[in-house]
């Protein structure tokens, strides 16, 4: 494998479409969850007041090359509701991170993280990445369950591994899918 990141791509299903991150998804990110504080809580920035704001975020991360950024555009609305991202891991061979990711509410505990979860891990497994890390606050309990659903083995918790945006100190959990165990599980979630 040559590259550390995956090329910017777009990846799709019949529930999602994962197109790579520009400023014009702005408008409709800002209406999806701009100005959330429970949306934001987890997330590495402040809660975005403003669409600059957003811009602001977005643009850091478009830029970043430590991270490929998607643009999650349900089918059923056609309007970006949140997004994803594969981000290096340095130290690991192989590997690539999925995370840096939110949905607007009116796309919580629906088929949007389940489906966004297929095509990515099925577009990184393809490209021959060995495993996909996974990582999230450790009083994030709603996404740590959503990790476990896909198939997430818990790896550990880095202790005071980043600040959060308020702050404080946060502890970081970390799962872990391997490419042998992704066909059992996405044979699982496609069920």
């Amino acid at each position: 494998m040559t590259a550390k990141l995956p090329a910017p791509v777009v990846l799709e299903n019949d529930v999602v479409r994962l197109e790579p991150l520009t400023l014009e998804h702005v408008p409709d990110l800002f209406a999806a969850g701009g100005g959330d504080d429970e949306l934001w809580r987890w997330l590495p920035s402040a809660t975005p007041r403003t669409e600059d704001d957003l811009a602001s975020t977005a643009r850091a991360l478009i830029e970043d090359d430590r991270h490929i950024p998607f643009a999650v555009i349900p089918k059923e609305s056609g309007r970006a509701g949140g997004w994803t991202t594969y981000i290096d891991v340095p130290g690991f061979d192989e590997s690539v991170e999925i995370g840096w990711t939110w949905y607007g509410r009116a796309h919580w505990r629906t088929a949007v993280n389940t489906n966004c979860k297929l095509l990515l891990l099925d577009h990184a497994f393809g490209l021959g990445y060995n495993r996909v890390l996974l990582k999230t606050d450790v009083l994030n309990l709603r996404s740590q369950a959503a990790i476990r659903r896909i198939g997430g083995v818990h790896e550990g918790t880095l202790r005071r591994h980043r600040r959060r945006s308020d702050g404080t100190w946060r502890d970081t959990v970390c799962f872990g899918i391997l490419e042998e165990e992704w066909p059992e599980h996405r044979a699982r979630l496609n069920r």
